[in-house]
């Protein structure tokens, strides 16, 4: 973990545009994966309730974040922003991402852009600052969990969420969940 976090510590200081950053980042994170990073066994114990963030790093000033997430079998986020740069490099199970055009504007309804299936060792850029709203769910018959990369301190972070028929949109504080078992 401490190779990949001084990594992308040097990304984030050294490259400014968020494409190109995530870019790096999604490299660095899949060579992680298959040089066989993992995470902690206490940080990829499902919540009962929801899907759940664990923090594996906050870089100082919330430059950036490293987070366990981890879904239960038929566990589901809201359709959501994020309102940084993520990238995401699944390390167990199964997820399914719908992802969805952000909405010009509050109150008009989302339009559906895809659907990806990621498994273990898929790494994927899954935001921008410009292009973020999706859905992310366990589809398998096992919990998912994945590495988490956000330009942000993400477990802190206020984001959106969207109603995609009336486009209604809300707003939630991120949380950190506790090792060993969710929230």
């Amino acid at each position: 973990m401490k190779d990949l976090i001084e990594e992308v510590s040097q990304l984030v200081k050294s490259i400014k545009d968020e494409f190109e950053l995530t870019k790096q980042i999604a490299s660095v994170l899949e060579e992680s994966l298959a040089n066989g990073l993992q995470i902690p066994e206490d940080l990829t114990i499902p919540d009962k309730h929801k899907y759940v963030l664990y923090p594996l790093h906050v870089a100082e000033g919330d430059a950036f974040s490293i987070a366990a997430a981890v879904w239960n079998v038929g566990q589901e986020t809201p359709i959501h922003g994020h309102e940084t740069w993520g990238v995401v490099g699944i390390c167990s199970g199964q997820e399914q991402e719908i992802q969805y055009e952000k909405p010009a504007g509050p109150g008009i309804p989302l339009e559906f852009r895809s659907v990806n299936i990621w498994s273990p060792g898929d790494v994927t850029v899954c935001c921008t600052t410009d292009d973020d709203v999706h859905r992310v769910r366990c589809c398998g018959s096992e919990p998912v969990v994945g590495m988490h990369i956000y330009g942000s301190n993400i477990g802190t972070l206020r984001r959106r969420t969207y109603d995609s028929i009336t486009g209604k949109v809300d707003w939630f504080d991120s949380e950190w969940a506790e090792a060993g078992g969710g929230s």
